[in-house]
């Protein structure tokens, strides 16, 4: 935005005087206003060049200039509306005007064109030595020294025996069920509030998913809900093969109970930590608790490969499997053969080279991360309207992203919010939608630890907002302070 007042000239100044005081702004624009203080119209240097060369003065006035249609747009504009008026009548300067006529603000492009993302791949340095070095050694396609180097690196950062390398979450998160035995006909409990990523493979093997609510202290599974989906399966005379447990943008479950409840019905927990890398549970590494834990490095997580994850396991032969299946299931034989069904799910050598360069920046982002999350509660205590994803005294969350659910007192809720801050060119997304209200999962069953849906209520009021550990603290003062008009 640039000062007004600086920029008001009347048809009284000379040319001379118009051309120093574009000289003093340096925007190459002056804004020309009637006796009334109405905006006439904008005067560019170029404007000033056309008079000198139809012969006028440098000591004429302003007043030889005839009158044009200026481009303004009123007082209250959103960055949005702001920037498709400047683009569709290209120009770089937008006036807004109030009631009487009056220019109150002057919009730049350069001011407004950027918009706030809500979670960017953050890139350094480190990754491309290994990217080169793949390409100097023509170690192009899938598989390589990269890869082996990533799955050791990454288990040694979370104190996991065995890992594989594969090319998304979701692929891990499959492999994971086919090796725990899930086929048609199981059913697997999956945490409801979470990405449909975490329940689709359910189906891929022809199970049946039952959705399991979240608590309020940690907005992850309810060990309490869990226990009463268990007791209603043994009533009912099934268990199920499985349990999917999901780690909520950065924070882990309370794994003590759920693990325990596992254990006594004899049902194997996979772990989805694709949104927990750098989370710790009582000091010990998320995704290192079930007997399958899963990462991923897409795009928008805490550190990535631009599409990538990967399984981990302190059981040798489930990885050892994992990586057997994930490379189209080929036997050990001279030939191409194959005795069943495989994938084509490995990392390639490339990506794992990115995947060890951001690794070596882990700690960093999760405490960039945190940083985020932090000046965000600071900065938007005063309103009393956002109640922030908790973080019970057991968790270490890496804070993936900054998420809250907004007050009923507040002046407008999340999705108008949500709304507003896009008008503004400010990234924010609702919470996930639960599974068990996801039109492709109608009629599947649902577990709560009472009457009410935690699960619900947070997708109604709640809100992701941007977080990305390459954000400027110009980026996050312009978030806090839309926020702070919007819930005022």
């Amino acid at each position: 935005m640039a000062e007004v007042e600086k920029l008001i000239v009347s048809r009284k100044a000379t040319l001379r005087e118009a051309m120093s005081r574009l000289e003093q702004a340096g925007l190459g624009i002056l804004l020309l206003v009637s006796d009334e203080g109405g905006l006439d119209r904008t005067v560019t240097d170029g404007d000033i060049r056309r008079l000198i060369l139809a012969g006028h003065g440098l000591d004429e006035t302003l007043g030889a200039l005839p009158e044009a249609k200026c481009i303004t747009a009123p007082v209250g504009a959103t960055r949005r509306a702001a920037l498709e008026l400047m683009n569709r009548h290209g120009i770089s300067h937008l006036p807004l005007i109030d009631a009487d006529g009056r220019v109150t603000e002057l919009l730049l492009r350069r001011d407004i064109d950027e918009q706030v993302l809500l979670s960017t791949p953050h890139i350094g340095d480190a990754e491309r030595e290994f990217v080169e070095q793949a390409f100097l050694t023509n170690w192009i396609a899938p598989l390589g020294p990269n890869v082996d180097a990533f799955e050791t690196e990454l288990c040694a950062f979370v104190g996991s025996a065995h890992g594989a390398a594969v090319s998304s979450g979701t692929a891990a998160i499959h492999l994971g069920l086919r090796l725990l035995g899930v086929g048609p006909g199981d059913r697997v409990f999956c945490s409801t509030l979470t990405f449909a990523a975490s329940a689709n493979p359910i189906v891929y093997q022809g199970a049946e998913p039952v959705f399991i609510d979240s608590e309020a202290s940690s907005w992850n599974m309810c060990p309490r809900a869990l226990e009463r989906a268990f007791s209603t399966a043994a009533s009912e005379g099934w268990r199920p093969k499985a349990v999917i447990v999901v780690n909520l943008y950065g924070q882990s479950a309370d794994m003590d109970p759920i693990l325990d409840l596992c254990a006594a019905y004899g049902v194997p927990v996979l772990e989805d930590a694709a949104e927990s890398l750098g989370a710790t549970y009582k000091g010990r590494q998320s995704g290192t608790f079930g007997r399958i834990g899963v990462f991923s490095f897409n795009g928008n997580k805490i550190i990535t490969t631009s599409g990538g994850g990967m399984l981990v396991s302190d059981d040798e032969e489930i990885v050892a499997r994992a990586r057997f299946l994930a490379t189209q299931a080929r036997d050990p034989a001279p030939h191409y053969q194959h005795s069943e069904i495989g994938y084509n799910y490995r990392m390639s050598n490339i990506l794992a080279g990115v995947g060890r360069g951001q690794l070596r920046v882990l700690e960093s982002r999760v405490a960039t991360r945190r940083g985020v999350f932090e000046r965000y509660r600071e900065g938007l205590a005063d309103t009393g309207l956002l109640e922030w994803m908790p973080e019970p005294d057991w968790s270490f969350s890496n804070r993936w992203l900054t998420t809250a659910a907004v007050s009923p007192d507040a002046a407008f809720g999340s999705g108008e919010i949500i709304r507003r801050l896009a008008g503004e060119l400010i990234e924010a997304r609702p919470v996930w939608k639960p599974m068990h209200l996801q039109p492709v999962f109608a009629g599947t069953r649902y577990f709560t630890a009472g009457n009410s849906s935690v699960s619900d209520d947070l997708f109604e009021r709640g809100i992701c907002l941007p977080s990305g550990s390459n954000m400027s603290e110009e980026q996050l003062d312009r978030v806090i302070s839309t926020l702070k008009s919007l819930l005022r």
